[in-house]
């Protein structure tokens, strides 16, 4: 049976969202949408097209389309991800903007980012301040293992890996500015066993009975951690901005607020050690 690009993507779009299919079908293609343009009607191998298929099937089980691609861009960034890490998300991207406005290029400057998963937060920060020492943490070594991968691809030799739970492996070590997407959801939510969720990884996701507990941990460990003047900045749920924003308030950070996303929900935490 002979297939189309076109043939199969109207076959996929019936069972799943548009989007989702055209990127796992140029993945089954090794080949970009600039090609699928040009070359809708070209006929496809009988082995491509049962790949993409396959593909289509897993995506209705729910796997999500960045592990069946291995793939998923963020910042300027094509990442590497793997069922080990979490899946990088748009709203994150905020995290690095205001982590971008508030340590400059000057050499010299130390970043750490806890709990990097892909190394997603880490190298978006490498890769606009090439000055900067970045030392990026996590206690999975298969996560660490995919953030080494990426790094090296996107030759950002300029951070470093450690691994070890939050700031665990920065003992004795201070930095200007200290960002982390810990895990933040309720233990007991039961949007964890929906959709994307249920694939990743739990303990990126959940943290304790009101899915604060290792923020408490952050927070707590930061003073010993951050320069005079150091920022910390932290993502959390949408509805956990004043608690986070009392965490930071109490533990002795100055000019703590709470950013919206672009969807008007409090997103990113963030404050300053005195100095």
């Amino acid at each position: 049976m002979s297939h189309t690009p076109e043939a199969l993507l109207r076959l996929a779009i019936e069972r799943i969202d548009r989007a989702d299919a055209e990127a796992l079908l140029l993945h089954a293609l090794g080949r970009d949408r600039a090609w699928l343009f040009a070359h809708g009607r070209d006929a496809v191998g009988q082995a491509a097209a049962d790949a993409f298929l396959a593909q289509v099937e897993r995506r209705l089980a729910g796997e999500p389309v960045a592990y069946l691609t291995g793939r998923r861009g963020f910042w300027t960034l094509d990442l590497a991800v793997t069922p080990a890490t979490l899946i990088p998300r748009p709203e994150t991207e905020l995290l690095v903007e205001l982590a971008l406005a508030r340590v400059d290029a000057a050499p010299g400057r130390r970043i750490a980012d806890l709990g990097t998963g892909s190394g997603a937060i880490a190298l978006a920060l490498a890769s606009e301040r090439p000055q900067a020492r970045v030392i990026a943490t996590d206690a999975s070594a298969a996560a660490l293992a995919v953030a080494r991968d990426n790094a090296a691809a996107h030759a950002l030799g300029h951070v470093e890996f450690r691994h070890g739970p939050w700031w665990a492996p920065l003992a004795g070590e201070r930095f200007d500015l200290v960002a982390s997407n810990p895990p933040y959801i309720a233990a007991a939510d039961p949007h964890l066993a929906q959709g994307d969720l249920r694939f990743e990884p739990a303990t990126a996701l959940a943290a304790g009975a009101d899915g604060l507990d290792d923020i408490r941990q952050i927070v707590q460990g930061a003073p010993a951690h951050l320069q005079p003047g150091g920022w910390l900045l932290l993502e959390h749920g949408w509805d956990q901005g004043e608690a986070v924003a009392a965490l930071l308030a109490a533990c002795g950070l100055e000019a703590v607020q709470t950013v919206q996303d672009l969807e008007a929900r409090d997103r990113v935490t963030l404050g300053r050690w005195p100095g």
